[in-house]
């Protein structure tokens, strides 16, 4: 995540990195799909569906997490376009403020790479142009010499599913159907008495919330989690993240072969550099996904190459 989130968003995005979602995006929550009812047929299949017993947790996190490094390379081939609308609000809710960016999304030996292409409605031109194609360049190098899975920011920042149900409980196991898939559904909770080293793993200490994984590609559908008490980042010298600061995010079936985000939505609260407070409302939708044909190409080649024309 850039600038545009501010210090408690980066740490919002931790949390997502640590569940081994690929690619961190905001935007709205995903309805769970009913299970038809319409027919004997179908309620005794939804029965045996709920009798079947529930995979053991650890083989299934780390199915998970085995299934996103299969889909890697083949992510290598997608681009899409992303969406924020970040609105800042006052102390009484009120919309004072709106951003927005568009951004193409592309892969980079497995890590997602942002080329800002519209602030605000309004095409990047001149110097803005400039300066984020500059960026573009630096993020695709350093992605080409950082290995797949870890986090090209701060290599420390990778979770490892281990760390993962070491530093969380995880309970209440179920399944239900989801956008009209079978879904395993779980609670997760940090353990407060839990020892943890850097920011990513303090902070799956203060979530609480739930995750749906879809049984038959084992990849993370849906994650629903919410800070249950205050979060300081460098000791509250960076960031302070207030308790109920929360967020969703959904990631769907593209082409029948790849999970890519869709959707999610964010409410921040908290203090930055220990004087600027803020409250954030961010929104991202994500779409016109493209595998690689001849427009896709030159799409990702300009993304990585200077625009002469401004």
């Amino acid at each position: 995540m850039r600038d545009r989130w501010k210090s408690g968003a980066a740490v919002l995005s931790v949390v997502l990195v640590s569940v081994g979602v690929a690619g961190v995006c905001w935007g709205a929550q995903a309805r769970q799909t009913p299970v038809p009812r319409s027919s004997a047929a179908k309620t005794d299949a939804t029965k045996a569906l709920a009798d079947k017993p529930i995979p053991d947790l650890k083989t299934l996190m780390e199915q998970v997490e085995a299934h996103q490094k299969e889909l890697e390379a083949i992510r290598e081939n997608y681009t899409y376009r992303e969406e924020t609308v970040t609105e800042t609000l006052n102390a009484h809710g009120k919309v004072t403020k709106t951003e927005s960016e568009l951004d193409e999304v592309f892969f980079v030996n497995g890590h997602e790479i942002d080329r800002v292409v519209e602030k605000n409605g309004k095409p990047l031109s001149g110097r803005d142009a400039d300066k984020a194609q500059a960026r573009v360049t630096k993020e695709v190098e350093k992605a080409q010499q950082t290995p797949p899975g870890q986090s090209m920011q701060n290599p420390n920042q990778t979770i490892t599913v281990g760390k993962m149900l070491e530093v969380m409980e995880v309970s209440n196991p179920r399944r239900v159907m989801y956008n009209g898939r079978s879904t395993l559904e779980f609670d997760v909770v940090g353990r407060r008495d839990a020892k943890t080293h850097g920011v990513a793993e303090g902070a799956l200490k203060k979530i609480a919330g739930s995750i749906w994984i879809d049984e038959q590609d084992r990849q993370v559908a849906h994650l629903n989690v919410r800070f249950m008490d205050n979060f300081h980042v460098g000791g509250g010298l960076l960031a302070n993240i207030a308790k109920g600061s929360e967020f969703r995010f959904d990631q769907g079936l593209v082409n029948g072969e790849i999970w890519l985000p869709m959707s999610s939505e964010g409410h921040l609260e908290g203090r930055a550099l220990m004087l600027m407070g803020f409250r954030l409302h961010i929104t991202v939708r994500d779409w016109d996904y493209k595998r690689f044909h001849v427009d896709a190409e030159q799409e990702k080649a300009a993304a990585q190459q200077p625009d002469q024309k401004h």
